[in-house]
C-alpha cells in the first residue's frame, strides 16, 4: 500500500560548507520532519552550475555536503538522499515544462536579477531558466509541501503555475505543492549587514556563521555581531542586529522572544552575544564530530546515494513516462 503521509522535497546546493542560516531555515527542519512526513531530500548539484564551478571541487563538495546532511540527522532509512544529477528526470522533465513557460514569467524572478548583478560577466541560459529546473524537481516526485524560506516563495508560487498550467492543458497530471514555511528561524540575517540575508558569499567572513566554523570562530564572529547603542536585549524593527541574534538565540533554545528579553533584562550586550555564540557552538560540535566521522567512509556515503537515487529514480520515472505519453511523444 501507498505510504499515506504527505510528501515533502527539498534541496540545497553542494557549493560550500552549510550557513547557520541554512541549518535553521532548512536543514535542522529536515530531520524534524522524516517522522511526520514521507521526505525526499536532494543535494542540488545541477543548479549548482549555473555559476560556474570548479570540477573536481564541484565533486567534493557534493559528498561533503551529503555527510553533512547525515551528521545533522538526516536518516537514509526514513528519508531518500540523493543528489539531483543522479536521477536523469530532473533534465527531461526540465526540457518539457521550459516548453510551455512563458518568457515573461522568468524575466519577473527576483534571484535571475540578483545574481545577474552579481556575475555579470556569467549570465547564461541555465541561469534564466532555472526556476523551471526547481519546479521539474518538484513535480516528478507529485511533492504534497516544500519547505522554502520567504525568499523563495516567488519560486514556489511559478512551480504552482506551471503545474496548473499544465493540468489545464494536459488533463490531471501534477500533484499542485503547498509551501511549508517554519514558523520560527525562516530567515536569518547577516551578523554584519542585518537587513540582508546571511550568506557565505558574503566578502564580509564576519558576516556569516558556517556550521564547520571551530567554536573560536563562532565566538568571534559573534562577539562582533553589529547591535545598537541602546544596550538593551529586546526585539524591534529599530533594532535589526539585535532582533537577529535574538531570532538565532530562539531558534536553538525554543524560547520566545519575551523570555529572552525578560532573561537578558539588566544584561549588556557583550554577555548576549557570548550567549548566542555558546548555544551555536554546543548545538553544532557533536555534528562537526559526526560529520568527519563519515567523511572518512565514503564508501558508506556513495552507498547512500546511490541506493537514494534508485529509490528517486523510480518515483521520477514514473512521472516523466506519464508526462511523455500526454504531451505525445511517442514510446516504444
Amino acid at each position: 500500500m501507498e505510504n499515506q503521509k504527505k510528501r515533502i522535497l527539498s534541496g540545497i546546493q553542494p557549493t560550500g560548507t552549510f550557513t547557520l542560516g541554512n541549518y535553521v531555515g532548512a536543514v535542522r527542519n529536515w530531520d524534524a520532519l522524516q517522522d511526520d512526513y514521507d521526505c525526499i531530500y536532494m543535494i542540488a548539484n545541477m543548479h549548482a552550475i549555473t555559476v560556474r564551478q570548479t570540477p573536481a571541487e564541484l565533486r567534493r563538495k557534493t559528498r561533503e555536503a551529503a555527510a553533512l546532511l547525515l551528521a545533522c540527522g538526516i536518516d537514509p532509512e526514513k528519508s531518500v538522499l540523493f543528489v539531483q544529477s543522479h536521477v536523469r528526470a530532473h533534465a527531461e522533465l526540465s526540457w518539457v515544462l521550459s516548453c510551455s513557460t512563458p518568457f515573461g514569467e522568468l524575466t519577473r524572478m527576483h534571484q535571475f536579477k540578483e545574481k545577474s548583478a552579481k556575475h555579470p560577466e556569467d549570465i547564461n541560459a541555465g541561469l534564466f531558466t532555472y526556476p523551471v529546473l526547481m519546479a521539474a524537481d518538484i513535480l516528478l516526485y507529485n511533492a504534497d509541501l516544500v519547505p522554502v524560506g520567504i525568499d523563495q516563495k516567488q519560486h514556489l508560487e511559478l512551480t504552482r503555475n506551471v503545474a496548473q498550467r499544465f493540468n489545464g492543458i494536459y488533463g490531471d497530471t501534477f500533484v499542485v505543492p503547498d509551501a511549508y514555511i517554519p514558523k520560527t528561524g525562516a530567515k536569518i540575517m547577516s551578523l554584519q549587514e542585518p537587513d540582508k540575508k546571511m550568506s557565505k558569499s558574503d566578502t564580509n567572513v564576519n558576516g556569516f556563521v558556517l556550521m564547520l566554523d571551530d567554536a573560536d570562530t563562532i565566538v568571534r564572529k559573534f562577539k562582533r555581531a553589529v547591535t545598537d547603542s541602546d544596550g538593551c536585549v529586546r526585539a524591534g524593527d529599530d533594532k535589526p542586529g539585535v532582533t537577529n541574534l535574538m531570532s538565532i538565540y530562539g531558534a536553538f533554545t525554543g524560547k520566545e522572544f519575551a523570555a529572552i528579553e525578560r532573561e537578558f533584562e539588566g544584561h549588556g550586550y557583550g554577555d548576549f552575544k557570548l550567549a548566542v555564540a555558546e548555544v551555536v557552538k554546543d548545538k553544532f560540535l557533536p555534528i562537526q564530530q559526526e560529520y568527519r566521522r563519515l567523511l572518512d567512509d565514503k564508501a558508506y556515503i556513495d552507498t547512500v546515494l546511490a541506493q537514494g537515487a534508485q529509490r528517486a529514480e523510480a518515483i521520477a520515472n514514473r512521472t516523466v513516462s506519464k508526462v511523455y505519453r500526454k504531451v505525445g511523444f511517442l514510446q516504444l
